[in-house]
């Protein structure tokens, strides 16, 4: 591993850090709520320890696949402790593992906040609509660099610094991955990143138009996008109209699709979402679920109507897609659609999208397996290939898919485990960590849609943000550095 190179990269990372805290001081300048200086001074610390450590290690660097896992893992934790600043000087958060635990949330586009209701939990000092304007603006936005990846930013960066992005990609990708829209791997960044940007825009224009002002619009735009889920108000969408949380729907189904795919309709008028089997199982998948809710809080809660249809298509399209908003509190909801929801816990979006989880074309896969073995069961000696389409999966890929499968769920275990022995209940235990692995937010129990994770022990905040982490860089980038040969 070439430790110069590393390092070098991770100074970059923080110096784009510190500059794209301006975006936040401007919003503390508006609004004039004291934190301002907090959020300078976060510029500064940044650029000066980033600054130096760039000149002093400058050069042209041919990474590897080694580095790129190391450069790639390191990068998110170090964005995460130096995205504390702005909460700890400002005095938002008083506590350095609460302030990690929320950088790391927004990072990784979790959405697992340690600030909650004041009104409801009054132990709490400081409540999410309590927070300054500039503080709530780096909540959000540093979601929305973590949705499509700081380290794919890197990638259209890199070539100018004389780094070769690919071993970058392939560690920010590492399962099924995304596709080439341009021939060159800096082209296919930017024209992500441009694409990312496009639809964001849309989003945040259809909110403000629908009565939302523009703090408001961008910093849900922000959070949408990346999937995230952090908002600025303590009942999520709860009181919003529905023509707000229609277009809330509409842009987090965008954001759980393969963004190669609107990539290709956006810049080249390509389109190539009609025939790909991974968009219309996804759709398939939420729209499957979207009627066993309706179903069911139409018997239990709220009766036959449009009510009724939007919270159950809301809340199957947030925690599909791991953003994690609300409507409604679904704890409320009957067992059976309790269920249906934590199930969803374990889907995810699309390979390629901002979304979370196990991702739908992983469960495609093992759907697909499954059937290809019950039939080698009846015809024991035919070949059954395991096909999406007309592409044969390679035999390679099925076995990674099953081992990812395999590894995920016993690193959930693990983790609930490790989190309930901190006087943590079995459903809050299990519900946080699946959670904070899919990258989805709120779960069950004392961590529920309108509950935080602020009352948990310190120790039980390391472990779940240690989860984040492993769960948005897909467990095998973060898990290989804890392997022997790699450092050999």
């Amino acid at each position: 591993m070439n430790k110069k190179a590393v390092f070098n990269t991770l100074c970059f990372l923080v110096i784009f850090l510190g500059i794209s805290m301006l975006l936040s001081a401007a919003w503390a300048w508006y609004y004039r709520d004291g934190d301002l200086p907090a959020i300078l001074g976060s510029v500064a610390i940044c650029v000066g320890f980033g600054v130096p450590g760039y000149l002093l290690t400058r050069g042209r660097y041919n990474l590897t696949s080694r580095d790129g896992f190391a450069i790639v893992t390191l990068g998110w934790a170090t964005m995460a402790l130096f995205a504390t600043l702005p909460f700890l000087l400002s005095g938002a958060i008083t506590s350095f593992t609460d302030a990690f635990f929320e950088a790391m949330s927004g990072l990784t586009t979790t959405g697992a906040t340690i600030l909650g209701d004041v009104g409801r939990h009054p132990h709490l000092p400081l409540g999410i609509e309590s927070m300054p304007h500039g503080i709530l603006f780096w909540r959000a936005f540093i979601q929305w660099i973590g949705g499509m990846g700081i380290i794919m930013f890197s990638v259209a960066i890199l070539p100018f610094m004389g780094m070769g992005g690919t071993a970058l990609l392939r560690a920010e990708v590492p399962g099924p991955t995304v596709d080439r829209i341009q021939p060159r791997i800096r082209q296919t960044a930017k024209t992500l990143w441009l694409t990312y940007a496009i639809i964001s825009a849309t989003e945040a224009f259809l909110l403000r138009i629908g009565g939302m002002s523009w703090f408001s619009s961008l910093t849900h735009t922000c959070t949408t996008m990346a999937t995230g889920g952090f908002s600025i108000y303590n009942d999520s969408f709860n009181s919003q109209t529905p023509y707000i949380q229609y277009v809330i729907i509409f842009f987090m189904l965008m954001a759980g699709i393969n963004f190669t795919l609107h990539g290709k309709l956006i810049m080249n008028r390509e389109n190539h979402y009609k025939g790909n089997r991974e968009f219309l199982f996804f759709l398939s998948v939420i729209g499957f679920f979207t009627l066993l809710l309706f179903i069911s809080n139409s018997l239990h809660s709220y009766g036959w109507g449009e009510y009724s249809l939007r919270h159950s298509l809301f809340i199957a399209t947030s925690i599909t897609t791991t953003t994690g908003y609300g409507t409604v509190d679904y704890e409320t909801w009957a067992p059976s659609a309790q269920m249906l929801v934590f199930a969803l816990f374990f889907v995810g979006g699309s390979a390629g999208s901002t979304g979370g989880s196990i991702k739908v074309i992983r469960i495609l896969v093992v759907l697909k397996y499954v059937v290809a073995e019950v039939r080698k069961l009846i015809h024991p000696h035919a070949v059954i290939p395991v096909k999406i389409g007309e592409h044969t999966i390679p035999d390679d890929l099925i076995r990674n898919t099953l081992g990812f499968l395999v590894f995920y769920l016993g690193i959930f275990l693990v983790v609930a485990l490790a989190v309930s022995f901190f006087q943590v209940d079995m459903v809050t235990a299990f519900s946080a960590s699946a959670s904070a692995l899919g990258n989805i937010g709120p779960a069950f129990g004392l961590v529920g849609p309108y509950d935080h994770y602020g009352w948990l022990a310190d120790g039980a905040k390391w472990i779940l943000s240690f989860a984040m982490l492993l769960g948005r860089l897909e467990i095998f980038t973060v898990m290989v550095l804890f392997s022997r040969m790699f450092w050999k």
